[in-house]
């Protein structure tokens, strides 16, 4: 099952106020980009951050799952909590790095 528009646009209003909210279709599913830093996949309508340690203490109690067969272990981010919802993505966007910039396609003559 799919993530749905309406679920996506739920969540982008969620965490709205934790800066430059965006989200980018990847793979049938959504990465969830914060002041540019993909933060979160969103996939069959549940949100997914990385299990690092700096946010072992936020997410303690947090489930935990997969977004993907044979992805990493990812904690399941509860937006409807939209405060907590919040500070574990303004986090989480220092810790990650900028994606890189695509290339451009050469064009054979």
């Amino acid at each position: 099952m799919a993530t749905s528009k309406e679920y996506i646009d739920y969540v982008v209003a969620q965490v709205s106020t934790a800066g430059v909210v965006e989200t980018k279709r990847m793979f049938g599913e959504y990465g969830l980009y914060l002041d540019g830093k993909c933060v979160a996949l969103v996939c069959d309508d549940t949100v997914y951050v990385k299990m690092l340690p700096e946010l072992s203490t936020l997410m303690a109690e947090a489930e935990t799952g997969f977004p993907y067969p044979g992805a990493k272990e990812h904690y399941v981010l509860s937006v409807e909590h939209r405060q907590h919802a919040i500070v574990v993505l303004q986090t989480l966007a220092p810790l990650l790095p900028f994606p890189k910039p695509r290339k451009k396609k050469v064009k054979a003559e």
